[in-house]
């Protein structure tokens, strides 16, 4: 999906970008997102933070399994 429709950026390049280690900042620099008419900050941003290691979620789905809110019998 575009997610910066400007500069034609899309959530799988900002999320390779997140992924290898780049903050929002750095892939602003690099892809351009963001830096028209910013309609597509947040939006972008999340996406970054959702691939950041210390976000919980992110780091469930990074490991390769999702929480689904149901417990586990015991």
């Amino acid at each position: 999906m575009i997610v910066c429709v400007c500069n034609r950026v899309s959530d799988r390049e900002i999320v390779r970008h997140a992924h290898a280690g780049m903050s929002f900042d750095d892939i602003q620099l690099e892809l351009g997102v963001a830096t028209c008419c910013g309609s597509c900050e947040g939006c972008a941003r999340e996406l970054v933070d959702q691939c950041s290691a210390s976000h919980p979620v992110a780091a469930l789905y990074q490991a390769g399994t999702a929480f689904t809110g149901e417990r586990a019998a015991v």
